[in-house]
């Protein structure tokens, strides 16, 4: 069967174009996957390469009616024994299939032969063709092949069993999927003319730029070596899925032929998400901030081949910018150029810069991760006298508390007290400056100084205050966006990220039981039902990031398919009127011009038109909806008029004071008003869910999994002490324990798909995400540290012993991957002499900055503080496997680990603390050692032992440790009798003592509690510190009485006091 009329004229004229392109077979090859999306039965031809010659071609039959896919070998019948090699990658009705690999032979069984995987299970889009046997090669539509031949269709693995999310991928990333690009209701017929091998990658971001014209590579050894073979530099673009700026830069530049051209010519262009690799990140944008003073994405660096850095900056526009006259900022064409001529001119001399520039910045680095600490800032560890290794310092206890003071003395320094927040806008929110503002304030109490402490917990509710009735807390559907532009915390930049949401859940949470004010539980039910319902795969796990553009509904524009992209204005490229991306010649097609926030603003009319009259009013009024736009607050709001017209709810006025202004019938009675908004919230947000979507970044990444795991477990008993809960949109009115069944959950889906227990000889690996498929890359330290936190947290709120254990394996893990054994703490990547580090990182980082995200090793010095006070018996490493030995653990305790890690970062702590306030966090957690210990021991999942639970996390106090023991266990009970004899044999004593006859309450200053150990099934807490405990008792409300009181000498009374117990 031959191809359709007309079709072997273009075959023709586009392998013979194709053979003049050095791009000719992902070229080609984009033609067939544009076909199949088109349903339309054609053929078309892919350019052959060969190592002799091969003037032949192979038709690839391309429709999306059959689920699989088949390449023939067309005619005439004269290939017989030659090779070749054909690139194909073609479409089924979901994902891209691509046609054999790299060495696979093709057989040609007598007139018939087919091949057909799953693309992302192979190395190379490349198919290596062999004709055995001599005579034509026919085709036909797979109809026909199964018709005629009785075939049986293949079927297509789903890789780890995700379902298909391309309706809310970005248009690229979802045509690289496979899937249809976002729906909007009109007509998308946009051609790829190109294809780079992008399209074989995981990364949503990387699938982003599958269809530019720029020949990507990913971070490889195979782009490496070619770059070294053909002596090239290397161009490195690093971005992520939902960056606005990553989007604007590839739509002006890496979309554009003339740039493409030039990148290809004279570059190896290679393309990194940084959340999927944070390792490259860390390395090159070092760099980049030491060379211009600042930092962001997209993240530009030309390297040599041997991967050393000589020129980088952050985004360029296409072309020289113009301001006055005067060069404000010169092309991205212009770079080029000008570093290719330097190349070709002064080769030498740039590459010995380079390699200098690179081995000041491994100094620098490495100075900063060992900073020596003064002999007043650290005492040695061990006996008097004795000599200390390297690295067995520890923090004094005079300097923890110093720092956590000196740390919130400099946010209170930096606090707005009319509008929130610390520092100007831009804001972001930072939960652990929050946090640390909440642990100074319990220090000042401890310290007797109330209004100190008033003075620092007042600041920290303001700013969550403010945060939560901004623009940047979104009204309607819940979560937070990633920052403010404005000082008001009112227009945000509207990506919405997952590490940010996890971590105000918790300072929200914290807030809750402080004050008991039901309105910071609205604000963290709000996010976490978002993330349950926006964020959440059906697996279990959550997505990484909402983008902040999608397509404006309002501004459906006609282009045609291939045009270059609009320039932007002078003053921004957010201005860019053109999306298109890229296609075949002449064809036309309809789309939404993609813009910041277009799928959260709205017109007043919009609002009204929902809403009607009876709640559009009161709506308007409580959040601020103007006719003429409420974006014009600031100058800061809107400084390009984007928003011009448009409305960011934000709590303007509170509701019963609007309706009371309004008049209204439930003026009076505040309760009804709130749950009027409420229902105004929910109508807004569905109709906004008819609007195109954000696109997703659906990979799961792990480390903010952990984070989430940790949001859930907390909120699940924190929020327990509510005495009402209703459904107010955005919160759906869950009961607490749903939550607990989410953080299991999410738990589970990292351990299924992102734990290799086999790997690292039997002791386990993390791998970094998961998107389709487990990453190949493997886990980095904060990946452990921010699981093994919302393990411990899980643990805390009663998930289940399971959980501990894992976190007590993960942490000896992460010790023998990342443990800096010269100073302590943590590096971000393996010991470069390990078969986990990857040879292509050449600087090995230790983060010294609590960010967006705080640093591996301030989280692991809290988790090991925390596992100190649970299990002070740390196992051997040969109870995770690897009875060979290989299986490295630094031979230290857990407070001993937490001490070093500690000490390592002295210097910061004490030069500026307000760099690392979450490092601070665990300098107060280690001034307060021996942590508050409660135990609460009873029958796992009866209610007596979930009301403990709940009052033991119904009040804020930061620095206990909980254990939660069930005596009728015996396997559990053996597990606490290995790791903490002392808490086993109090639990036992105390349950076998309460078995025994009793005569009557017993009285005393030191007796039990009169209700205490009703009988050996009563769930009964404990409460411990400084190695004293409180008597038990069955009773919640004295639980939470003993929490919430401050220790003073005499409070409690000797541990065997009240038991016969010999430690």
């Amino acid at each position: 069967m031959g191809p359709a009329p007309g079709a072997a004229k273009t075959c023709a004229q586009l392998c013979a174009a194709a053979t003049r392109n050095q791009y000719s077979s992902t070229s080609c090859a984009s033609w067939a996957r544009a076909l199949a999306r088109q349903q339309l039965h054609r053929y078309r031809c892919l350019a052959s390469h060969s190592d002799k010659t091969l003037p032949r071609q192979a038709t690839v039959l391309a429709t999306r009616k059959s689920p699989w896919k088949t390449i023939f070998l067309g005619k005439p019948s004269s290939i017989s024994a030659a090779t070749g090699f054909v690139s194909c990658i073609s479409f089924n009705s979901r994902q891209p299939v691509i046609v054999g690999a790299s060495g696979s032979e093709f057989r040609a069984s007598s007139t018939l032969g087919f091949v057909s995987t799953s693309y992302r299970r192979l190395p190379s889009p490349l198919l290596r063709i062999r004709c055995l046997r001599p005579g034509p090669c026919t085709s036909a539509t797979p109809n026909q092949l199964l018709q005629n031949r009785g075939l049986a269709k293949p079927s297509l693995p789903n890789a780890g069993g995700m379902p298909d999310h391309s309706d809310r991928l970005h248009p690229s990333a979802a045509a690289a999927a496979g899937g249809p690009a976002p729906s909007s209701g009109h007509s998308d017929e946009r051609l790829h003319m190109h294809t780079n091998r992008l399209v074989l990658e995981q990364s949503p971001y990387l699938l982003q730029h599958a269809y530019n014209p720029v020949d990507w590579y990913p971070w490889s050894e195979e782009a490496f070596a070619r770059s070294r073979v053909e002596d090239k530099p290397i161009f490195l673009s690093v971005g992520y899925a939902t960056c606005h700026w990553c989007h604007v830069m590839e739509r002006e530049s890496f979309e554009n032929e003339e740039i493409a051209e030039l990148l290809n010519k004279d570059f190896i262009s290679i393309k990194v998400d940084r959340e999927e690799r944070p390792d490259v990140d860390r390395v090159y944008m070092a760099y980049v901030q030491a060379v211009s003073g600042s930092g962001g994405w997209p993240m530009s660096v030309w390297l040599t081949p041997s991967l050393e850095p000589f020129y980088g900056g952050t985004y360029y526009p296409p072309k020289d910018r113009f301001v006055q006259g005067q060069l404000a900022a010169p092309g991205f064409s212009t770079v080029l150029r000008r570093i290719a001529s330097l190349w070709r001119t002064n080769r030498q001399d740039l590459k010995d810069k380079a390699s200098s520039t690179l081995a000041q910045l491994t100094e620098a680095l490495t100075e900063s991760a060992a900073a020596p600490a003064g002999p007043s800032e650290v005492q040695a560890s061990g006996a008097a006298g004795a000599t200390v290794p390297t690295g067995g310092a520890v923090l004094s206890p005079a300097l923890a508390s110093a720092a956590v003071d000196a740390c919130a003395h400099d946010l209170a320094r930096r606090y707005d007290a009319e509008l929130g927040g610390f520092g100007g806008a831009p804001k972001f929110p930072r939960p652990c400056e929050i946090n640390l503002l909440l642990r100074a304030a319990s220090r000042q109490m401890d310290q007797g100084d109330p209004l100190a402490a008033r003075r620092l917990r007042s600041m920290a509710l303001h700013s969550l205050t403010a945060m939560a009735s901004g623009g940047m807390y979104d009204q309607l559907g819940g979560g937070f966006h990633r920052y403010s532009v404005d000082e008001l915390w009112h227009v945000p930049h509207f990506e919405k990220m997952l590490y940010d949401n996890p971590q105000l859940v918790a300072s929200y949470l914290a807030a809750f039981q402080l004050t008991g004010d039901k309105q910071y539980a609205l604000v963290a039910r709000g996010v976490l039902d978002y993330l349950l319902r926006d964020m959440t795969s059906p697996g279990g796990g959550l997505y990484s990031a909402e983008d902040a553009d999608s397509e404006d509904p309002h501004s459906y524009t006609t282009a045609t398919a291939g045009s270059s992209s609009s320039s932007s204005s002078s003053n921004s490229s957010k201005s860019s009127s053109s999306s298109s991306r890229g296609g075949g010649g002449g064809v036309h097609h309809h789309h939404g011009e993609r813009k910041e926030g277009a799928f959260y603003v709205w017109d007043h009319s919009e609002v009204m038109s929902v809403l009607g009259p009876e709640l559009g009013p009161f709506f308007c009024l409580v959040y601020g909806i103007d006719e003429e736009g409420n974006c014009n607050r600031s100058f800061r709001s809107d400084p390009h008029s984007e928003f011009e017209g448009k409305n960011v709810p934000y709590v303007a006025t509170q509701p019963e004071v609007a309706a009371a202004s309004l008049g209204l019938p439930y003026a009076g009675d505040p309760a009804e008003a709130t749950r009027r908004l409420a229902a105004a919230r929910e109508r807004l947000h569905a109709a906004r869910a008819a609007r195109p979507r954000p696109s997703l970044d659906d990979k799961v990444v792990t480390a903010w999994n952990g984070m989430a795991i940790g949001a859930f477990a907390l909120a699940s008993r924190a929020l327990a002490s509510e005495p009402q809960v209703e459904r107010l949109f955005p919160s759906e009115g869950r009961p607490p324990g749903a939550y607990l069944h989410a953080a299991q959950r999410v738990a589970s889906f990292v351990r299924h798909h992102l734990w290799d227990p086999a790997a690292g000889g039997g002791a386990g690996r993390l791998r970094r995400s998961f998107c389709k498929g487990p990453s190949a890359v493997q886990g980095f330290a904060d990946d452990y540290s921010a699981l093994i936190s919302g393990l411990l947290d899980l643990y805390e709120c009663g998930g289940g012993r399971e959980w501990l254990e894992w976190a007590m394996q993960l942490q000896a893990v992460q010790d023998q991957l990342f443990w800096d054994s010269h100073s302590g703490g943590y590096f971000s990547t393996a010991d470069p002499a390990s078969a986990d580090a990857d040879p292509s990182i050449r600087i090995r980082i230790k983060d010294d900055y609590d960010g967006a995200e705080p640093t591996a090793s301030s989280v692991a010095a809290i988790n090991l503080l925390r596992l100190a006070g649970m299990v002070p018996e740390r196992p051997s490493p040969s109870s995770y496997g690897n009875a060979g030995g290989a299986f490295e653990v630094p031979s230290m305790s857990y407070d001993e680990a937490a001490q070093r890690t500690l000490a390592s970062f002295a210097a910061r702590l004490t030069q500026s603390p307000l760099a690392v306030p979450y490092m601070c966090c665990a300098a107060h957690m280690l001034s307060k050692r021996p942590a508050r210990q409660v135990i609460v021991a009873g029958p796992a999942g009866a209610p007596d032992t979930s009301a403990l639970l709940d009052a033991v996390h119904a009040s804020y106090c930061p620095d206990k440790v909980v254990l939660v023991l069930d005596p009728t266990n015996p396997g559990e009970m053996e597990f606490w009798r290995a790791h903490n004899p002392p808490a086993h044999a109090m639990v036992a004593s105390h349950f076998a003592k309460s078995q025994q006859p009793r005569e009557g309450p017993a009285s005393g200053a030191g007796g039990p509690d009169p209700s205490s150990g009703a009988n050996a099934m009563t769930a009964t807490a404990f409460i411990c510190q400084n190695y004293t405990c409180q008597a038990p008792t069955i009773d919640p409300v004295r639980v939470r009485q003993l929490l919430t009181q401050q220790a003073t000498p005499g409070s409690a009374q000797p541990l065997l006091q009240h038991f016969d117990v010999k430690l």
